[in-house]
């Protein structure tokens, strides 16, 4: 599956099948967002579900959604490769969303599963995808991952838009509804882009496959397909009795670090210090996420409940954060190529503790607001947007060029499970961020961040402290929560990118040429 293709059809100075892939995943992200802004809103309101157990649900389903990458990926590289994987991933997840628009137990846990076995297929395939069209010394490729990744983010942009305007018009289920067309439209995108013949030899199965060997009558590649509906009522039951995810969580990490010392052991030179450098990656990308993602769960509360909002609703504020990065994707990319010409590009390394300093720091700018909330707890927009501006900023300087470094640095015999690998790093965020989000729910007795060290924090970035906000009631004491969580984990971020930076020459030399 190495790319060579020098002579392949160009657009706008890229292969162009980056644009259909662009559109595909476009469309698959705005229906995974389109669910995502709507999920917890609508278990706290319509299921009346209390905060931590939907926040445990969505813990369990967002982290699961990037678990089965990992079995996506090993799949694709050994036997259905990309093509095939992506369709399979498509069907799977447009069954998902349009089951989610029943409203029952069984559909509701089932629909979940049906995305979280779908997305294994889909995403780390699709991203993949994207590297096999450049060569391995293409100065373009940082350049061709942001553009990706800005299709990811007007999916991401539109999907809390219209899809939590059609929920609140119509109701919920015309909204999850509207979430499958999405992944149907990115399904005909691909497929379209297959039919074309744009992609070449790419993306097709392995030769030593042997998809059509039969074992008991049935081809090895149909076993494929009925296993990955086999494991949808496994899923479904990990959700449902989410306490049990941290065994997954265990079983996932004996699993990845012995995939990746057998990965390690089998290659050689400098492959091994760069399969190093993509376990130092993912490492500072599980940190990230789990910060990050309390979008779509706490922090979507806190915009209900605690933001003076002006022009959009609580889910729609999900679309924050992919707004600035469609507006800021293409200078990004302008910005590194520009940067590259003059050999003033900073490495990956520098890129990715720069991106976690950002990161707290925006959560810092969250708890910010605390020092202007009005008689009833809820505090400027402002601050809000800005937060997010800043992390977004994070966002663009380690998650696009992470994507691209795991398409250069991993051995390509392997190169589809270390992408799994790497977004396993959504799965360990997610996991932790369900959490910090479990944190911010306001109990009995206070939460960890409202003490000691972090509290003088709290008092001195949002200018609240425990004993004022018990006497003003109980929106102020839900605004501590929140204020003293983010102040405390945005302090910790900080002081972790800071310290990536000044480790980067040291994974610069890991990374043996690869910028």
């Amino acid at each position: 599956m190495m790319p060579n293709h020098i002579d392949r059809p160009q657009l706008f100075g890229h292969p162009k099948g980056l644009f259909y892939l662009f559109f595909a995943e476009m469309w698959e992200r705005f229906s995974f967002y389109g669910m995502r802004a709507l999920l917890v809103l609508y278990m706290t309101k319509q299921l009346i579900y209390s905060d931590e157990m939907s926040f445990g649900i969505f813990a369990a389903y967002m982290s699961l959604v990037y678990f089965t990458p990992l079995i996506g990926g090993l799949v694709a590289d050994h036997y259905l490769g990309y093509r095939k994987s992506i369709v399979l991933g498509g069907i799977l997840m447009a069954m998902g969303h349009f089951f989610l628009a029943i409203e029952h137990p069984i559909f509701f846990y089932g629909s979940l599963a049906l995305l979280i076995v779908g997305n294994g297929f889909f995403k780390p395939n699709i991203s993949t995808f994207v590297g096999t069209l450049y060569d391995q010394d293409d100065k373009r490729r940082d350049a061709g991952f942001t553009i990706f990744y800005m299709g990811i983010n007007i999916g991401g942009f539109l999907a809390p838009l219209v899809c939590a305007w059609i929920a609140e018009l119509y109701g919920w289920h015309y909204g999850f509804t509207l979430a499958g067309i999405g992944m149907l439209a990115g399904l005909f995108t691909f497929t379209r882009g297959l039919k074309t013949d744009t992609f070449g030899e790419e993306g097709l199965p392995p030769k030593n496959a042997g998809l059509a060997l039969k074992f008991a009558g049935i081809s090895r590649e149909k076993i494929i397909y009925l296993a990955s509906f086999a494991s949808i009522p496994l899923f479904a039951l990990v959700i449902k009795y989410n306490e049990i995810e941290h065994y997954i969580v265990w079983v996932a990490t004996f699993f990845i670090i012995g995939a990746m010392i057998y990965i390690y052991r089998s290659v050689s030179g400098k492959a091994k210090t760069q399969l190093l450098v993509t376990a130092y990656f993912t490492i500072l990308m599980s940190l990230f996420w789990a910060i990050f993602e309390q979008a779509g769960s706490s922090l979507t509360l806190f915009a209900d409940r605690n933001v003076a909002l002006v022009g959009m609703n609580a889910a729609q504020t999900n679309s924050i954060n992919s707004f600035f990065i469609i507006a800021l994707a293409i200078p990004f990319s302008w910005m590194w190529t520009k940067l590259s010409v003059k050999k003033m590009n900073p490495n990956s390394a520098i890129k990715a503790g720069l991106g976690l300093v950002l990161l707290g720091v925006g959560f810092l700018v969250f708890a910010l607001g605390g020092h202007q909330a009005d008689e009833f707890a809820k505090t400027p927009m402002f601050y809000l947007i800005l937060g997010y501006f800043i992390l977004t900023v994070g966002e663009l300087l380690i998650s696009p060029i992470g994507l691209s470094k795991m398409t250069e640095l991993s051995p390509p015999k392997y190169l589809a499970f270390i992408m799994g690998v790497f977004f396993s790093s959504s799965f360990y965020g997610h996991f932790f961020a369900g959490k910090i989000a479990k944190l911010t729910a306001v109990k009995g007795d206070a939460n960890y961040f409202a003490q000691g060290y972090f509290g003088d924090l709290t008092h001195l970035i949002s200018g609240l402290d425990p004993t004022t906000t018990f006497e003003k009631g109980d929106a102020f004491q839900q605004l501590y929560s929140y204020a003293s969580v983010y102040a405390g984990f945005g302090a910790i971020t900080l002081a972790i990118g800071v310290v990536a930076i000044l480790l980067s020459p040291i994974i610069k030399r890991w990374m043996a040429g690869v910028h």
